[in-house]
């Protein structure tokens, strides 16, 4: 791989993680306390633990994994949190946590992509660890957009009827 590709996957990994913020907060900021943490059935996660998983994964996969930083996950205490924590005390932690991420990304380079990890089960390269946390995350956006729009029957496209974008951020 060469540095100009690898600076072109690195850049694009951080534009897809902001745009995803992007649409996170503007979803929690429109959910109520209750919605947010409100649940279809007892299969299904609330928006707020959606939250919480996120900041837990991009911490584990990129911040501790590649960039070093000591991190003991309690995975399925993301997904058994019951208390309704409100967005403004989630979201800091989020956008901590994204910060820091994007900021390991960018520091990658073509020596230092292939460095393999053990995350999870996995091991995996760094590529492999990137590419995983932005289509993660860009998967629970998805569901965050989804069940705000059902639970308050809005629509959050940033799309106009010709198909280009009305949020500012440039497509793909």
């Amino acid at each position: 791989m060469n540095h100009d590709l690898s600076h072109a996957f690195t850049e694009y990994a951080c534009q897809k993680l902001d745009e995803n913020m992007a649409q996170i907060r503007r979803c929690a900021g429109l959910l109520s306390i209750e919605a947010l943490w409100s649940r279809a059935n007892g299969h299904c996660n609330a928006v707020g633990n959606l939250i919480l998983h996120l900041t837990g994964n991009v911490r584990q996969w990129i911040v501790a994994s590649i960039g070093g930083q000591p991190f003991e996950r309690r995975r399925q205490a993301e997904f058994d949190q019951r208390h309704p924590t409100p967005a403004a005390e989630l979201m800091p932690a989020l956008d901590d946590v994204i910060r820091s991420a994007k900021e390991i990304i960018r520091a990658q380079t073509t020596e230092t992509l292939p460095i393999r990890h053990q995350i999870q089960a996995y091991d995996v390269d760094r590529m492999t660890a990137i590419f995983h946390v932005v289509e993660h995350f860009s998967g629970h956006t998805g569901q965050i957009v989804h069940m705000t729009k059902a639970l308050l029957d809005v629509s959050l496209s940033v799309y106009d009827e010709t198909g280009r974008r009305t949020d500012g951020q440039t497509a793909p």
